[in-house]
């Protein structure tokens, strides 16, 4: 069954019996709002995507995960940046509240993103108050209203609880044999228990990829405003090289697309049993 909110997102909840995992996919979107009147070309905007990662991972409510996907790009709004990261020069007026922009948001990709990509301007001018508190309110609070009813629902019915932030990465480094097929990110062991990080890295190893542990990612606002290991809540965050599965300037998929869901849904299954295991001792304390 999938809870449906229409450009915005896409719930789709546990077939079957349920486990206390939560996968979500917050930049995978490709329904670009009318509204969204960027001067820089098309092609380059699209780089912003976390393209076809919501493909990757669809089988986790098969497995009895919760999976949210974001339907609107990341490049209209980034729900995965805190909700006051707003660059002051972005907007046309005073902001109501509080601001606190980040470095990303100094270097205009913050909440909303003033370039599109390093010396390229996304828009020919600011943004008014009003549309962006419009994108807030439209797409980024029932996104994060998702993620966190979620995460709560099965925390307490469970006791405890599994999130995996999905995302994907492009290729950086000039040698590609020091290049990570994954990076995991857990904010330096702070977002959920080591063991939930090991794990996920010695599936994806014992596999034959690449694994590095927060380097250059550690994870940001989705991992960090949701996590509390203390109270059983374990968040981490995944990126997953482009290259391995899609062609990185077309966007389309490559031959490796389908031996790498194949992986992804076999992790899935095992973090399923993981949560489930994880449950069960809970109960026995």
């Amino acid at each position: 069954m999938s809870f449906v909110i229409e450009d915005v997102l896409v719930r789709d909840d546990p077939v079957g019996e349920a486990v206390p995992l939560v996968l979500d996919s917050p930049h995978s979107g490709i329904v670009y709002p009318r509204d969204f009147s960027f001067v820089c070309p098309f092609r380059a905007l699209r780089q912003a995507e976390d393209t076809h990662v919501d493909e990757l991972v669809a089988s986790a409510p098969e497995a009895g995960a919760i999976l949210i996907r974001a339907l609107f790009p990341r490049s209209y709004i980034d729900v995965n940046r805190a909700v006051d990261d707003i660059e002051p020069e972005l907007l046309d007026g005073p902001w109501p509240e509080p601001l606190h922009p980040s470095d990303k948001s100094l270097a205009g990709m913050g909440l909303i993103r003033r370039l599109c990509k390093p010396g390229m301007p996304m828009y020919d001018g600011r943004l008014s108050v009003a549309q962006v508190a419009e994108r807030i309110d439209r797409y980024y609070r029932p996104y994060h209203e998702q993620v966190a009813g979620a995460i709560d629902r099965l925390h307490r019915r469970f006791g405890v609880v599994y999130h995996l932030n999905c995302h994907s990465m492009p290729t950086f480094g000039r040698d590609p044999s020091t290049r990570p097929d994954f990076v995991l990110g857990d904010r330096d062991g702070t977002t959920c228990d080591p063991d939930f990080t090991r794990y996920v890295g010695a599936f994806l190893t014992s596999r034959g990829y690449r694994v590095r542990l927060n380097n250059p990612y550690k994870g940001v606002e989705l991992v960090r405003r949701y996590s509390n290991p203390k109270r059983g809540i374990h968040s981490l965050q995944v990126e997953i090289h482009r290259g391995l599965y899609m062609n990185e300037e077309t966007l389309e998929k490559n031959a490796g697309f389908d031996r790498l869901q194949s992986h992804l849904a076999a992790l899935i299954r095992e973090l399923a049993d993981y949560a489930r295991d994880a449950t069960e001792l809970d109960a026995a304390e």
